[in-house]
């Protein structure tokens, strides 16, 4: 047979082997795989994601140790603080510690903390899927104005008049909060311009509807507005003839409504870490694209978590509207929505955590009252606030990175092993 040959003007084609390399040519090593992570691990999550989603050290000591060390290096930069405004910084603790810890003092720590925990609760649930509800403020007032007159104006027997309050809330809550997602996934609205404007929005409807003209009457001997009282029947009673029981006493009235916010703890963690649904909204916020092609609706995905962040919200002012004031009035409980961003971010969106943090933050508010006494400015406790959030979300995301970078040495080593 007579060898076949290229056309003219065309290279010829050199001889090649049985496994496909130019015949001749030494045969090249095999090349070890370059080295990568399992998928899935925290390295492919932005750091800004990792913050808001609560990613931070896997094993227990680091888990235990880094809230630990960023709490220390607060406490340092916060002591150096009042070293500089001229106070003594060990005296300004120790009188803060001793104030905290009174037995009047306790008691109003827990009740604000019922309150933070689930403001932080209703913005963790948005977090997980990296959106940003900033507008649980104006949610949970919205809900608590509408839901007091309408428990002021039908009084229904225990524990109807309650359940009537606290689903009105949440239905509320939800319905205001649904606005943000629908806009973010209609439109393509960013739900933190959104929500902003919601709780402007907010804001000048209570104020319409506060008014002796439509859902408010005026308290007589002042210039305060309020929403009819709500009747014994809906009112939430105190936890003190509980506690009295089992042999604890508290001097003032603990909310009623504290249960509640473990409650809603337990089934946070529980249907988004041990359910399909909280499996998908936490893939949704870590890869949209994912998500989709695995047959989970994205879009449907936001409006379902902004629909539940804004029913959490609306339970926000349940424990002081049905415990102690009975009524919405301008007097009623402000901001804490914002500060439930923190005490979120700081509890890294887990339920303990989150606990965690609402107490060390509702002891600094109560705290502060005794350092006007030691002469030092009680503003001071909003920059230490400041301080222990931010410490303590640096120290997570260095000890995060640092923890990826352990296990890349690890599959590294693992893949070196195996090709050796």
């Amino acid at each position: 047979m007579t060898e076949e040959k290229p056309p003219a003007g065309e290279p010829e084609k050199p001889p090649v082997s049985g496994d496909g390399s130019p015949a001749g040519e030494p045969e090249k090593p095999p090349v070890a795989p370059e080295a990568k992570p399992p998928a899935g691990e925290p390295d492919k999550v932005p750091a800004w994601r990792a913050i808001l989603q609560g990613l931070g050290p896997q094993r227990l000591a680091l888990k235990v140790g880094a809230p630990v060390l960023a709490l220390a290096i607060a406490l340092a930069i916060t002591m150096v603080l009042l070293r500089l405004t001229g106070a003594d910084p060990f005296s300004s603790i120790t009188a803060m510690v001793e104030y905290g810890t009174e037995p009047n003092s306790i008691v109003d720590i827990l009740n604000r903390s019922t309150r933070y925990y689930l403001s932080a609760i209703a913005v963790a649930i948005g977090f997980r899927m990296a959106l940003f509800n900033i507008g649980v403020d104006g949610q949970y007032r919205m809900a608590a104005m509408l839901a007091a007159a309408l428990g002021g104006a039908i009084a229904l027997p225990a524990p109807f008049g309650q359940l009537l309050v606290i689903v009105a809330a949440m239905l509320i809550g939800g319905l205001w909060a649904s606005i943000a997602g629908i806009l973010r996934v209609t439109r393509g609205v960013s739900e933190v311009i959104s929500t902003i404007m919601l709780n402007a929005i907010a804001t000048g409807i209570i104020a319409y509807l506060l008014n002796d003209k439509r859902l408010a009457e005026v308290r007589p001997g002042s210039n305060n507005v309020a929403t009819p009282p709500i009747p014994e029947s809906g009112r939430v009673g105190e936890l003190n003839g509980v506690l009295s029981a089992i042999g604890i006493d508290l001097p003032g009235r603990l909310y009623g409504l504290l249960p509640l916010a473990i409650v809603i703890g337990v089934v946070y963690y529980v249907v988004l870490n041990r359910t399909r649904f909280g499996f998908d909204l936490r893939i949704s916020g870590l890869s949209p694209t994912a998500a989709q092609a695995s047959g989970v609706s994205s879009g449907r995905m936001i409006v379902i978590t902004m629909v539940l962040s804004g029913m959490v919200a609306g339970l926000v002012g349940m424990p002081e509207l049905l415990g102690a004031s009975y009524e919405y009035s301008l007097n009623f409980p402000a901001g804490l929505g914002f500060t439930g961003i923190t005490i979120a971010l700081l509890g890294r969106n887990h339920p303990l955590g989150i606990a965690f943090a609402a107490l060390l933050f509702s002891f600094l508010d109560q705290s502060s009252d005794v350092l006007q006494e030691v002469d030092v400015p009680k503003e001071i406790v909003g920059v230490m606030q400041g301080v222990v959030v931010l410490t303590v979300v640096i120290v997570y995301e260095l000890v995060r990175r640092w923890e990826i970078r352990l296990q890349q040495r690890a599959v590294a080593a693992e893949l070196a092993r195996e090709t050796s």
